[in-house]
């Protein structure tokens, strides 16, 4: 399998867990919609088709934490529009604006593991990468995040099952066999649960409880399945 490799970061990101309302929280990384997303804007595939022509049938992916996850806490000013409506001044009950904590990662940096069965479309989002030519632009969660991206490189991955390696992406739990995973020291472990694929209408199909180090270090792993690149494994969803 052919993989397209590249490095995408920012000064902030913010990927809304699902069960947070009126003070968002983040994921850690961005779950694999949004990295469709982002492989979206790349390519100029509008909001409503990406999420059909990037579909979890035709394309994987996997994402590898590279900078330790730093999360913070802002308070965001945005326009008051509860009534439906906004004016820009107070009016008796009517705040122009209201102020909302929101958590946000700050510099993050994550490493983009994607292949695409359509190899037009995959030699063409390769082309867009490398030449830093995205059609649209790109962000990590929300438009006023941009974050910028470089190319790494396009390699080979080999398929293994059934054996125990130093996993360096996030880890969706379900390839773990048997629970084991050897915990070392001077790692963090975290879970979370995120949404793993979403259709064109923006249903999500699938949840995944992800196994992640915080530190963006590799995670030491039972697992039935895992991609060889170079000298690093790698899970893809």
């Amino acid at each position: 399998m052919k993989l397209l490799i590249f490095d995408v970061y920012g000064d902030f990101g913010h990927f809304k867990k699902y069960y947070t309302t009126s003070s968002p929280l983040t994921f850690s990384f961005p779950p694999p919609p949004t990295v469709k997303g982002l492989i979206g804007a790349i390519e100029g595939i509008g909001k409503e088709d990406y999420l059909k022509v990037l579909s979890s049938d035709k394309c994987k992916l996997a994402v590898r934490i590279l900078k330790p996850v730093k999360k913070i806490r802002m308070g965001l000013n945005l326009i008051n529009t509860k009534d439906n409506f906004w004016i820009p001044f107070k009016k008796k009950n009517h705040e122009a604006r209201t102020q909302v904590k929101m958590e946000l990662l700050k510099d993050p940096m994550y490493r983009i593991y994607f292949h695409h069965t359509d190899e037009d479309l995959f030699d063409d989002i390769v082309e867009k990468v490398k030449g830093h030519k995205n059609v649209y632009t790109v962000s990590l969660g929300l438009s006023e995040m941009i974050a910028d991206y470089r190319f790494v490189g396009v390699k080979d991955a080999f398929e293994v099952e059934n054996k125990e390696v130093f996993v360096s992406s996030v880890l969706p739990y379900k390839y773990i066999l048997e629970d084991k995973i050897v915990f070392e020291d001077g790692k963090k472990y975290f879970k979370e649960k995120i949404p793993a694929d979403m259709d064109e209408e923006r249903i999500v199909l699938d949840y995944a409880d992800v196994v992640y180090e915080a530190n963006g270090k590799s995670i030491r792993s039972y697992v039935s399945k895992s991609w060889v690149i170079d000298d690093e494994n790698i899970v893809l969803f």
